[in-house]
């Protein structure tokens, strides 16, 4: 019997996607200046107010006010109407030192017997439902808010947009559990007050979102998924009416609060741990990057057509103690889900410190994950700048790294070669 199914994304200027960013920039300046640094670090945000806080061990000394700033004038809040404002909001920093209990898990006099950093249960999935191997409703809607803060920036087409929006896409399926259509799409948005009545600004953003917005996302989608899109769709567009206020001053922020959007959308399965502000000693956010990158290249080398991957592992204990495969019937030939949990073991080095040196993690690269997903990204190789401790602009350095490692598709010969593919 068709159902449905829904998934949501959020723009870099909602407020828990602005702690998000700031948690993973103040990671990125640590690990830029010292790569063995451990890093916990939470924030929040509301009116006014940015507040940090968290656990460190680390060589480096990083300015924390310079570093939440130079993000929140990034994302865009830099207008007093805002209320919350990059160079003029408050800062606490309450961050301190890792505690020795948990670092006694971690580090070993041999690097390669590093220990987990916690306990726990992580999941990797893919299937080939999106052009990016990441369930449909979701590509849908980081798709739209991509292009939409793109359109922001820019400015000549849409001059009214401010930071804070949220999309949702419901997806129609057959009951193989192919899309067959596109059901709903909802789009909020923060505007500014460009009209007196509240009824005809909303006509004019709807009609914008629906001639220049909508056009620009299924004009870079493929064939298969434009075609989703038809007169059948309904469009929802600030249902309320009005969003005016939005961003820190309407809703405190606070991070790893969206990891459903950070992950695939409510598919699959969340083992509960969030990502940003973590260094990859936390399993929490490494090993979830390993389950995603064998799911993804299995699905790719064409194991199965649909796989969850659950690594499970407890605090200072390098080897996972469970590995959990469920390809959902879709497995081709004749490999059940057990036989193949045992390739992926024979395949893959799932220890904390293989799962670091293969994708590696050890490397500045977490700011570029905190908006628009963690999953489904291209991976790149890019250069960015950071500041020696303490330092001042002639003690920029850069640095080249590489982006969304887990997503590259470099296992396929070797699981086709396993696999008798």
């Amino acid at each position: 019997m068709p159902y449905l199914f829904t998934s949501e994304s959020v723009s870099e200027g909602h407020p828990d996607k602005v702690a998000d960013q700031i948690s993973d920039a103040i990671l990125d300046q640590f690990i830029a200046l010292d790569k063995n640094s451990k890093v916990a670090c939470e924030t929040m945000v509301t009116t006014g107010q940015v507040i940090v806080a968290g656990e460190v061990k680390s060589e480096a000394y990083v300015d924390i006010e310079k570093t939440v700033r130079k993000v929140i004038n990034k994302i865009g809040y830099t207008k007093s109407e805002y209320k919350f404002v990059g160079e003029s909001c408050g800062i606490l920093s309450a961050i301190h030192e890792q505690s020795p209990d948990i670092n006694r898990g971690v580090d070993r006099s041999k690097p390669e017997e590093q220990g987990a950093g916690d306990q726990g249960m992580m999941f990797g999935y893919a299937s080939r439902e999106s052009d990016d191997f990441i369930p449909l409703p979701l590509f849908l809607s980081h798709r739209i808010l991509m292009e939409m803060a793109g359109m922001r920036r820019n400015g000549d087409v849409i001059s009214y947009l401010r930071p804070d929006s949220k999309s949702q896409v419901t997806i129609k399926y057959d009951d193989n559990n192919q899309p067959i259509g596109i059901d709903t799409i909802v789009i909020s948005t923060q505007h500014d007050p460009f009209e007196k009545d509240d009824e005809l600004m909303l006509r004019k953003i709807k009609s914008d979102i629906e001639t220049l917005l909508l056009p620009r996302v299924f004009d870079n989608c493929s064939d298969g998924i434009r075609e989703l899109y038809n007169k059948d769709t309904r469009l929802l567009v600030n249902p309320t009416g009005r969003f005016v206020e939005g961003g820190p001053h309407a809703d405190t922020g606070l991070t790893g609060r969206k990891i459903i959007v950070d992950t695939y959308g409510g598919k699959g399965a969340h083992g509960g741990g969030a990502f940003s502000g973590k260094d990859p000693s936390k399993v929490d956010r490494s090993a979830a990057y390993a389950a995603r990158h064998i799911a993804k290249n299995m699905i790719k080398a064409g194991v199965a057509d649909e796989m969850l991957v659950q690594l499970s592992y407890a605090i200072g204990v390098a080897d996972p103690v469970g590995i959990y495969v469920n390809t959902y019937g879709t497995a081709h030939g004749d490999w059940t889900d057990v036989e193949i949990n045992k390739k992926i073991k024979e395949l893959f080095d799932l220890k904390p410190y293989d799962i670091e040196k293969n994708l590696k993690l050890r490397n500045p690269i977490y700011s570029e994950t905190a908006a628009y997903g963690h999953m489904g990204r291209t991976p790149r190789t890019t250069c960015k700048s950071f500041m020696k401790n303490g330092g001042s602009v002639k003690d920029l350095f850069d640095m080249e790294v590489d982006l969304f490692t887990w997503e590259k598709l470099d296992r396929i010969d070797d699981i086709r070669t396993a696999f008798k593919l």
